[in-house]
């Protein structure tokens, strides 16, 4: 497929702005053909109010055309075959492997939502019926369901150009909603935006949604973006990306008239624990899995494990020289953007440059424009203690391993930790007892909490959660992975002593859509 380097406005592509831009291929720094023209802010208020157009008209679709429009998008973006394989890795460095896994993931949630919607109960339907003698008040017939939330603005990630991106989780889960969809590419994939946002547009089309349904805009400029968060009919946003990209759209959207919700999720140092018997009974396999998970896709992803607690010992020796062994084997890979690249340099340095840090390992230096070497560095509980800006994310293949001594150490630091996605805790059964306490406080740190395992990798399932306390999202009663991503964009809305052929299909008497509902405090199919 040709690309034409313009905004999607609906079935239409404009481009009315002479100012462009390039995507630059990370591993070569060479210049990528296609020039994209950058979105004005009248193509993003053009693009705005087609979706606030099309969404009463897309919001009244059944579930099962929905569906059925969330499949054919997972269809359209297989039909784009090995381009777009072959336009993502020039835009990306990322192997063709990773990518081909990327799609299938993408694929899949597509169609793990269109099941979600098929199904149906999701909308949490609850309906308290009328009790008309009871004294010392008589009670209305109420009902409650979800509802779409109007048109939704999404930020691609830079990370997963296909999972979290034009078609990814955000999108994914706001068409299911019900939600018309306007999406900020990101620009370090330009190309790779555009080829799926034509798969989208051709499922809708192939579909008979309204123009509208689905829209994107490109730039790198920040205004494109500030614009799309500002329009006054966006209702909601969603963004994957650093702290300080989804702080300032959290401001933006926090500062209009009608403040709007913005579910972004920000990344973390995903810390994990070490307890004293795991280390001693198997510290060495614990450090070689360790270093794959620190290192796995250059460290670029929002739960690579960056801070990790150990107890200090002669055991903690071995393990360091373990981790050191396997790091220092591992090659140094690409970042996806020279940005990111700096960036991870400027972290690591900092960490390098301070007194009470060690730098314990240090992965092979690579050649490529963007390659990065690994680092694992090292500090004390009280330096650790002293300097807060340590629990802070360094993006990329890093980590920090903080030493302590007692138990009493290891409460102390979980009890002072931020917000984060994942906490991870490495124990035997006698340490897990020994630590039961621990658990208490980690979950009200993180949204995930894994044990004998790693951070990396979240799968797209019904009980994933990949969220958690600010600053790792600014909403942390959501997830941005697994079927509850869905609710984000719906909101509650109640029908008092309605006469059955108004209510919605879902809070019907006879329950035609057959799905579960809570009727006077019990879960049912059947009817009222």
């Amino acid at each position: 497929m040709e690309l034409r380097g313009s905004q999607y406005i609906g079935q239409i592509h404009v481009a009315g702005n002479d100012e462009t831009f390039t995507a630059t291929n990370p591993a070569s720094g060479e210049v990528l053909p296609v020039e994209f023209h950058e979105a004005t802010a009248d193509e993003v208020d053009q693009a705005v109010r087609l979706a606030e157009e099309a969404f009463p008209v897309y919001a009244a679709k059944s579930p099962e055309q929905r569906a059925v429009f969330l499949e054919k998008i997972a269809e359209e973006i297989m039909e784009l075959g090995d381009d777009l394989i072959q336009r993502c890795h020039e835009e990306t460095a990322l192997p063709g492997g990773r990518l081909k896994g990327e799609r299938g993931r993408t694929v899949n949630q597509l169609k793990l939502f269109a099941r979600v919607v098929r199904e149906g109960s999701w909308v949490d339907a609850r309906i308290d019926t009328a009790l008309p003698d009871r004294q010392p008040l008589p009670r209305a017939d109420i009902r409650q369901m979800l509802k779409p939330v109007g048109p939704v603005g999404v930020f691609g990630a830079s990370n997963f150009p296909l999972a979290f991106s034009v078609a990814g989780g955000d999108t994914a889960s706001a068409l299911a909603a019900g939600c018309t969809v306007v999406v900020k590419g990101h620009p370090a994939h330009p190309g790779t935006s555009e080829l799926i946002a034509v798969a989208i547009l051709r499922a809708a089309a192939a579909t008979g949604m309204p123009d509208g349904t689905f829209s994107m805009v490109q730039g790198t400029s920040y205004n494109v973006g500030e614009a799309l968060v500002k329009h006054p009919l966006i209702k909601a946003v969603g963004f994957t990306g650093s702290f300080r990209g989804g702080k300032a759209l959290f401001d933006l959207a926090n500062q209009r008239d009608e403040p709007i919700p913005v579910f972004a999720e920000m990344g973390s140092t995903n810390p994990v624990f070490i307890l004293p018997e795991a280390l001693k009974t198997k510290g060495e396999e614990i450090a070689k899995s360790f270093a794959g998970s620190v290192t796995l896709g250059v460290g670029q992803f929002c739960t690579n494990p960056g801070l990790a607690f150990i107890p200090k010992s002669p055991e903690s020796e071995t393990f360091r020289e373990v981790l050191t062994d396997a790091i220092s084997g591992i090659d140094a890979g690409n970042m996806l953007t020279k940005g990111i690249k700096e960036a991870f340099e400027n972290g690591a340095n900092k960490l390098s440059n301070q007194e009470y840090i060690e730098t314990v390992a240090s992965g092979v230096t690579g050649e490529g424009s963007t390659a990065v070497p690994a680092k694992i560095f090292k500090t004390t509980y009280e330096s650790y203690g002293a300097q807060p800006f340590l629990e802070e994310e360094v993006f990329g293949p890093s980590s920090l391993l903080v030493e302590v001594k007692s138990k009493t150490e290891v409460m102390d630091v979980a009890r002072s930790l931020d917000g984060h996605l994942t906490a991870t805790i490495h124990g035997t059964e006698n340490d897990l007892k020994e630590y039961a306490d621990l658990f208490g406080l980690l979950e009200r740190k993180v949204g995930r909490l894994i044990v004998n395992g790693y951070p990396t990798g979240v799968e797209v399932c019904d009980a994933m959660v990949h969220g958690g306390p600010y600053p790792a999202t600014t909403a942390p009663q959501s997830t941005s992975v697994g079927t509850n991503a869905i609710k984000r964009f719906g909101r509650p809305v109640c029908y008092q002593d309605f006469p059955g052929s108004l209510l919605p299909d879902a809070l019907r008497n006879s329950n035609p859509l057959k799905i579960w509902r809570l009727i006077n405090a019990e879960y049912t199919k059947d009817p009222v």
